[in-house]
């Protein structure tokens, strides 16, 4: 019997797809986890190298590329909680599925997250360096976004369904819960792979700037979870090995609100500005 569901969007993933949900299954029984892949507006071989590599998964094949329509459609296939949300592109394994677990099963805590790896080797040294600042943000550290998975309690999944649809669905999600409610498990890992070239990183910043502009409008997004001078101030105080390397990180920050403004001025919250250096 399952002792929690995973819900995987993907929408033309098959670079990566295979090798995560093989990751996914390492450390578990076979019964342990109900996986379901939507796969969305693919024109790629995502579903059939899904099947091919977890045969247990249910695949499911939907016409329209929207991650929110995938996730929507895979909640509804499963009625297993706690809920995994994991992103296609991130490799994830069933043991730490089990110790994200454990925090919501035995302490009732809402929502969980692992430790995020981002590894580095292959990508420009400005996409390094931001990475190096983005990573050692007080919010990027104690949030659950950014890591490509939240597990969720039945009853935060309640919470959450309750949001209005945005972009920035794990922000949401982190900031739905108060810290009392969430919890980092430092001893899950989820490897996050960066885009390798500043261009790639733009366009993935972009989205993530145009999302949480959408949350703030909505009146989603919690004020700690933001960027602020002070915080940038108080990281050249604190750690000044990253002095060097802050311009670094507000020149891609100032690209990415400019290329968010203009999806703003259209209310254009959908197209979805992903990097493809980073599948590779």
């Amino acid at each position: 019997m399952a002792v929690a569901s995973v819900i995987i969007p993907a929408h033309n993933e098959a670079a990566t797809i295979g090798r995560n949900l093989r990751a996914l299954r390492e450390g578990t029984r076979g019964d342990d986890l109900d996986v379901v892949v939507v796969c969305n507006g693919c024109t790629d071989q995502t579903a059939e190298v899904a099947r091919l590599a977890d045969p247990l998964a249910r695949v499911i094949e939907i016409q329209q590329p929207s991650k929110a329509e995938a996730v929507r459609v895979g909640n509804t296939a499963t009625d297993v909680f706690p809920r995994v949300h994991l992103d296609a592109d991130i490799e994830l394994h069933g043991s730490a599925v089990m110790q994200l677990l454990e925090p919501i099963t035995r302490d009732h805590v809402l929502a969980t997250a692992p430790r995020r790896d981002v590894p580095r080797a292959g990508c420009s040294r400005w996409v390094r360096w931001y990475y190096d600042v983005w990573e050692s943000l007080p919010q990027v550290e104690s949030g659950l976004f950014g890591r490509g998975v939240v597990v969720l309690s039945e009853q935060a999944q309640a919470r959450v369904t309750a949001l209005p649809r945005m972009m920035s669905d794990d922000l949401g999600m982190s900031d739905s819960f108060g810290t009392d409610e969430r919890r980092v498990v430092a001893d899950a890992v989820a490897v996050v792979h960066p885009p390798r070239t500043v261009r790639d990183l733009v366009r993935r910043r972009i989205r993530v700037a145009t999302g949480n502009a959408q949350a703030a409008r909505l009146g989603v997004r919690r004020p700690a979870s933001r960027t602020s001078v002070r915080t940038l101030l108080g990281l050249a105080v604190s750690r000044p090995g990253l002095a060097l390397r802050l311009p670094v990180f507000v020149a891609v920050h100032l690209a990415a609100q400019a290329g968010a403004r203009r999806a703003l001025r259209s209310g254009d919250f959908t197209t979805w500005q992903r990097d493809e250096s980073s599948r590779t």
